[in-house]
């Protein structure tokens, strides 16, 4: 995906250019309330957290500009408190406690930003025009619809704040772990965060763990001399080194053997490897990001992960939800991904019906984005530009619907629901066998159906030409079904 859309809640109930100041230092409550008077806002202060309740029951304001730490009640306190109220109210906290730990857990709790004391009022005025953009950071969207560089698409809350973790990780050298089912957008994730990051000019390079066997997988991440082992014939660089000075993202680390898991702690902890064969380290300066679709924790007690090399990679954890649990998103991602197949297949990109829709929104995704991606692109190509109905979907999971004997299967009734339906397969059938120039195979593949269950379909259509559903496909049938 190249873009990325965020959307998030309507506004608060109140005025949308009204500001809740709360801080427990007069001199800053002060500066503020003039800044924001001066750029047409309306403002309301409070000196703690126990007054910003107060006064925000009584204003409702669109923003809600936060101290962290303060007497009586902390902004953490505050934020919860308030979005536990108004879960569509903006609130921005301030720190002078910076850390990454402080602005996670502020954004967990659903702050939109942030900003670290002291700060200039230039960097004020830039949080509240992303804001009343609708966005929540620079990257987020460009002004007017414009696209981004973002590799993600989503309208989310979770989504966002989870992209919202990933820009304040990126600018640190923390180590991040990124856990998810198969299909969620893991290195999707890992690609955005490494471009973000002061290490986006350098490489990123991805390792498969899984795809690779063990000795091969230990040669292609540290490298080997001439001469190391037995068809060595030149010296190899491995990943760590080229991946130096940027992100090295390991894919699916849970598969690496605890051989190979020792060897990396190394790495890790060291900055430093050891080519095979090699004589001396080699220092590295890398970023690692880790994916996994297991429960590293449970890998541990299991005894097929080290507890050391599981603690060192648990510097940032980020946890990428199933797409059924993206309120919202599936309907966006498959218009998007429907736009993106017809545009690489010439085709008319297709709406899709209300009832596919709801069929897709019903789905449980196992396959997650990919799953649904995959979907849509096979739904593109069987409605060959027409609107994207249920029928056009195939699933591997569906209950595959009885056959009648073709010699006693009526021809379907024009005008009632069934022959609709019936007529909609055998349409959908024929085109799609037009598309494939006649060719079963390939038309069953498309389908998602077998070979002997498209035969079945052709010989009940054959056997039913000549009535008046069947009447204009005859000349096809027999071309591509020859008794």
């Amino acid at each position: 995906m190249n873009a990325v859309t965020t959307q998030r809640g309507g506004q608060g109930s109140g005025d949308n250019r009204s500001v809740l100041v709360v801080d427990d230092e007069p001199s800053m409550r002060v500066a503020l309330s003039e800044s924001l008077r001066r750029s047409g806002y309306g403002v309301a202060v409070a000196a703690d957290g126990q007054e910003a309740l107060q006064r925000f029951g009584q204003c409702r304001p669109w923003l809600v500009l936060t101290d962290m730490k303060m007497a009586r009640m902390g902004g953490l306190d505050v934020l919860k408190e308030i979005k536990r109220r108004s879960p569509n109210t903006r609130v921005v906290v301030m720190t002078a406690y910076g850390t990454v730990e402080t602005a996670v857990e502020a954004m967990k709790q659903g702050a939109c930003d942030y900003l670290l004391k002291p700060f200039a009022a230039e960097a004020l005025e830039r949080v509240l025009t992303r804001l009343e953009a609708g966005e929540s950071s620079p990257e987020r969207a460009a002004a007017q619809g414009a696209p981004t560089e973002r590799a993600m698409l989503t309208e989310n809350a979770g989504m966002e704040r989870l992209l919202g973790l990933a820009e304040i990780v990126a600018t640190s050298q923390a180590t991040v772990l990124i856990n998810g089912e198969s299909g969620t957008g893991k290195e999707l994730l890992a690609r955005f965060i490494h471009s973000r990051s002061p290490r986006a000019q350098k490489p990123f390079i991805a390792v498969n763990c899984a795809a690779l066997p063990d000795g091969l997988l230990e040669s292609e991440l540290f490298g080997y001399e001439r001469g190391a082992f037995t068809g060595a014939l030149f010296r190899k660089q491995g990943k760590f080194e080229m991946a130096n000075g940027g992100t090295l993202l390991l894919d699916e680390i849970s598969e690496m053997t605890l051989n190979l898991q020792a060897k990396l702690l190394r790495v890790l902890q060291e900055r430093e490897l050891d080519r095979i064969g090699g004589r001396e380290p080699i220092p590295v300066d890398i970023r690692v990001i880790a994916t996994t679709n297991r429960c590293l924790r449970e890998e541990v007690e299991q005894k097929r992960f080290r507890e050391d090399l599981y603690y060192r990679l648990h510097v940032f954890p980020l946890t990428v939800p199933p797409l059924r649990e993206r309120d919202g998103d599936i309907p966006m991602l498959a218009r998007h991904f429907a736009q993106h197949s017809s545009a690489r297949n010439g085709l008319t990109c297709p709406e899709l019906s209300p009832a596919a829709v709801q069929l897709l929104e019903s789905r449980p995704w196992r396959g997650n984005v990919r799953e649904l991606e995959n979907s849509v692109e096979r739904a593109v190509l069987i409605s060959a530009g027409m609107m994207l109905e249920p029928v056009h979907f195939h699933f591997d999971d569906a209950p595959a619907r009885p056959v009648a004997p073709a010699a006693t299967a009526p021809p379907p009734a024009q005008d009632s629901g069934m022959g609709s339906l019936w007529a909609m397969e055998r349409d959908l059938i024929m085109r799609t066998l037009g598309a494939m120039n006649g060719n079963r195979t390939h038309a069953a593949k498309v389908l998602g159906i077998s070979l002997r269950t498209l035969r079945n379909k052709l010989r009940e259509y054959r056997q039913l030409n000549g009535g008046a559903a069947t009447g204009e496909v005859p000349s096809l049938l027999e071309a591509v079904d020859p008794a």
